[in-house]
């Protein structure tokens, strides 16, 4: 378990990249892919430990993501 009870979790890609979010939605962070300017607005998110807020942010196989109250994302491409 990683800080504040939160697992890593792989995710898997099948191509090259997605965006922060696709991302966001594939892992109901948020309901739709409208409310991620919403959302990276009024949150921080972390893109290799750095914050990051744009939408259209592609996230490659390697490419860690850390949302505060959902977890700890590992991009994985097959």
């Amino acid at each position: 378990m990683k800080a504040g009870g939160f697992m890593e979790k792989e995710v898997l890609i099948t191509t090259p990249y997605i965006t922060l979010a696709q991302l966001l939605k594939m892992e109901d962070v948020i309901a739709s892919g409208g409310q991620a300017k919403w959302y990276l607005r009024e949150k921080t998110v972390y893109y290799n430990d750095e914050p990051e807020n744009r939408r259209g942010k592609k996230l490659y196989d390697g490419d860690v993501v850390r949302v505060p109250d959902f977890g700890t994302f590992l991009i994985k491409s097959k």
